[in-house]
């Protein structure tokens, strides 16, 4: 305890007299520290270099895990602008279903997805659903990743059902809201267990829900 305190005594010294190594200059070039990196003994000039090389390693690692997060949003983005394309430009249900079937699988790469609606009887992709599954999804606000929420939806794949290990259920909902609005379920899904997990962000996932809801609500 002793050593401690007279250590953080001395810490606290040197911060309140900056000017000390100008009284005492030869300690700077006298003193010796252990190598952050070894057991040899390095100058505090030395041990500082060494210090800020460690910092612009750290800093230059950041940086490119920024850039390569970066590069990766501007993939997902255009790949968006590309499905929001043809979905403006389909003209009637079936043709905006190809379109959102054909980016998910070649743009996406998303190996299955399965699509209830129920805001029209003769919707193309309408099948019976449950008022229990419509009111999970009119409450749901975002897309929820990882584990399948929604049992029913799981039936929507089939045989490959088995083998499948992640899942996005984004509520199709122009508004972006809960409620009443909502006018079906998507759900994307993996073999992969890490494709979609509970901690991935669903921004591109909420905006795809959007999308859909507004198109699909205008097409009727």
């Amino acid at each position: 305890m002793t050593d401690t305190l007279d250590a953080n005594r001395i810490a606290d010294y040197l911060t309140a007299h900056p000017d000390f190594f100008n009284q005492f200059p030869n300690l700077l070039t006298s003193l010796r520290i252990t190598h952050p990196h070894g057991t040899h003994a390095v100058s505090i000039t030395e041990r500082q270099v060494l210090s800020m090389r460690d910092k612009v390693q750290m800093l230059e690692g950041k940086l490119a895990e920024l850039i390569h997060f970066g590069e990766e949003n501007d993939a997902i983005s255009e790949k968006m602008h590309r499905l929001a394309l043809d979905i403006v430009a389909a003209t009637d249900q079936p043709s905006l279903l190809a379109a959102l079937d054909r980016h998910l699988k070649q743009g996406f790469a998303v190996p299955h997805h399965a699509l209830r609606l129920w805001h029209t009887a003769d919707a193309a992709a309408h099948h019976p659903v449950s008022e229990s599954l419509k009111n999970e999804a009119r409450a749901q606000m975002h897309p929820s990743c990882g584990a399948l929420k929604h049992a029913e939806a799981q039936e929507w794949f089939g045989d490959a059902s088995a083998h499948l290990k992640s899942f996005a259920a984004i509520p199709l909902n122009p508004f972006g809201t809960t409620g009443e609005h909502t006018v079906g379920l998507l759900v994307l899904a993996s073999e992969d267990a890490q494709r979609f997990y509970p901690e991935m962000g669903t921004l591109y996932l909420d905006r795809l829900g959007q999308l859909l809801g507004a198109a699909l609500t205008r097409l009727g």
